[in-house]
């Protein structure tokens, strides 16, 4: 009998010493596994309505906001936080390696595309369209904008159009670079504080939900939005093609469309 009760001690102290180790195991995995988790900052705006925006609970938002949440909870082995800066800074933090991608209605243009790296599926589409207020019928195309103020954001795609222009007729559109964001956009033109801007075709009824202003004449430019990501690196080229898988199926279920109608009013994630 003795010796039974030895045996049966021995054996519980056995079962005790392989749960410690099977515990420890498990634990010592857990953290390895933690530990390939990589932190990848993304760099995005907060003046921008309904696409990177502060709500009125204090929270940052947005198309492009929601989106980056969606394409992280999709992706295990990485962990996004996301970092706030004036657009006009985007860039150069991307640069800096402040940040690891751009996030942001980042248009792909042949300007960006020779310093960036830019994943391949496309998450929006826009046309980019001459605005002005209401009332205003002297402007139907850009080569109206001659001696006008016209309002944009500086490293912007539209400011790449009115650039452009000006370099092949003589610096003929007067450019007014804004401080903020969009949301003084209306106002500026409908003081007549400037004549007009250029916006992607979305962003009217998110920045003059009064309809004070209107678009016109023919597309200027249409162009796929992308993130931005720095060049030659292939760790973010890693992180592209992770990127890239998770939005085909964040289209292909649907959640793409939902967002983009969610917060933009239509379903602008095709050409």
């Amino acid at each position: 009998m003795k010796k039974f009760v030895i045996t049966l001690v021995s054996l519980a102290v056995v079962v005790l010493i392989i749960t410690f180790a099977l515990k420890n195991k498990d634990k010592e995995a857990a953290t390895a596994t933690s530990s390939k988790v990589q932190r990848i900052v993304v760099g995005t705006g907060t003046q921008f309505p309904n696409v990177c925006f502060i709500d009125k609970d204090g929270n940052l938002t947005g198309f492009d906001v929601e989106l980056v949440k969606e394409i992280d909870k999709r992706l295990p082995e990485y962990k996004f936080d996301l970092k706030t800066y004036e657009f006009s800074s985007l860039l150069l933090s991307l640069d800096t390696k402040k940040i690891d991608f751009v996030a942001h209605e980042i248009e792909k243009n042949p300007e960006r595309e020779e310093k960036y790296l830019f994943n391949k599926e496309a998450y929006a589409h826009w046309k980019n369209k001459i605005v002005v207020a209401k009332g205003n019928n002297s402007i139907q195309s850009i080569d109206d904008l001659k001696g006008k103020k016209v309002l944009t954001s500086a490293t912007s795609a539209e400011a790449q159009i009115l650039e452009n222009y000006n370099k092949a007729h003589n610096n003929a559109i007067k450019i007014v670079y804004q401080n903020g964001g969009a949301n003084d956009t209306v106002q500026q033109i409908t003081s007549g504080r400037v004549d007009a801007t250029v916006a992607a075709d979305f962003t009217l009824s998110l920045i003059d939900p009064k309809g004070e202003l209107k678009t016109v004449g023919p597309a200027l430019t249409e162009a796929d939005v992308l993130f931005a990501f720095r060049k030659n690196d292939a760790k973010d080229q890693q992180l592209v093609d992770a990127i890239d898988e998770a939005i085909v199926k964040i289209k292909a279920d649907g959640t793409l469309a939902k967002l983009s109608k969610q917060w933009l009013g239509a379903d602008f994630t095709n050409n």
